[in-house]
């Protein structure tokens, strides 16, 4: 899987000027594979996180190092809390050298740790800083049954959506209101995708990402970081101001010859 992505990594650079992708919630299973993946393909990476030292090489692309710290020169750590506009200003600040070429929002975590609204807060702040600056591409990570996609999420997960996670739940549909939320909601100017994966897994990518309109099944939290990669890299990504719902597998019958290998056309 290394492999792979630093042969994509070196197709791409070639013709790619030095930027950096500034990432929200590093620490995190997708937010450690966007960083992760970003470094093999030879871009800088400022990762904006409450305790640095759990910067780590994710499990499904990181083979044999994976649960390693992640340590690479093109990798700068900014200590901070994303619902404070100054730390979120000392990130973007922090790849200043080189310019910002898209950002990642893959935050996450318990409510009891992070707070009910962090979110909304977090990348409220992310939209303010990044109006001011003049940046425009985003990725943020939602999930399956989020917003519109209710009905998408499988029967079990919605009786989990109204009980257990329904706080989480009122957080990430008014994350999401930040950007599709009307012509005057805070981020609709910027040129953000909603991506909103099926149950996550610690598998190794498969290079199969279909998008969905149908009940999701179950993908790899690496392939959801290449998605969301090819989100703010691509110039003719075909989901801006879009909230897919992506999948690799649905149940036990999904023919997983209907997707495309990472890095080339997704299939809608």
């Amino acid at each position: 899987a290394a492999a792979a992505l630093r042969a994509r990594a070196r197709a791409r650079s070639r013709a790619a000027p030095a930027c950096t992708l500034v990432v929200f919630g590093a620490t995190g299973g997708v937010g450690s594979e966007v960083a992760f993946q970003a470094l093999e393909r030879g871009e800088s990476v400022v990762a904006l996180c409450r305790d640095p030292s759990k910067l780590s090489v994710p499990a499904g692309s990181g083979g044999p190092a994976a649960g390693a710290r992640l340590a690479n020169p093109k990798l700068t750590a900014v200590k901070g809390d994303v619902t404070s506009r100054a730390d979120v200003a000392a990130a973007f600040d922090a790849a200043r050298d080189e310019g910002v070429s898209g950002v990642v929002v893959a935050l996450g975590g318990r409510t009891s740790d992070v707070g009910p609204t962090m979110l909304r807060d977090g990348t409220a702040a992310i939209i303010s800083e990044m109006k001011a600056r003049g940046l425009k591409r985003v990725a943020v990570v939602t999930s399956i049954g989020a917003g519109d996609s209710e009905g998408q999420a499988p029967f079990m997960f919605k009786v989990l959506m109204m009980t257990v996670m329904k706080s989480i739940f009122a957080d990430k549909n008014a994350q999401e209101a930040l950007f599709n939320g009307g012509a005057d909601a805070p981020g609709a100017s910027l040129e953000f995708t909603l991506v909103r994966p099926g149950g996550l897994t610690l598998d190794p990518p498969n290079g199969i990402i279909n998008v969905i309109d149908g009940q999701a099944g179950s993908i790899s939290r690496a392939d959801v970081a290449a998605f969301c990669l090819d989100a703010v890299s691509a110039s003719d990504w075909p989901h801006l101001r879009k909230a897919p719902c992506i999948s690799s597998v649905k149940g036990t019958s999904w023919a997983k010859d209907k997707g495309a290998p990472v890095g080339g056309n997704v299939r809608n």
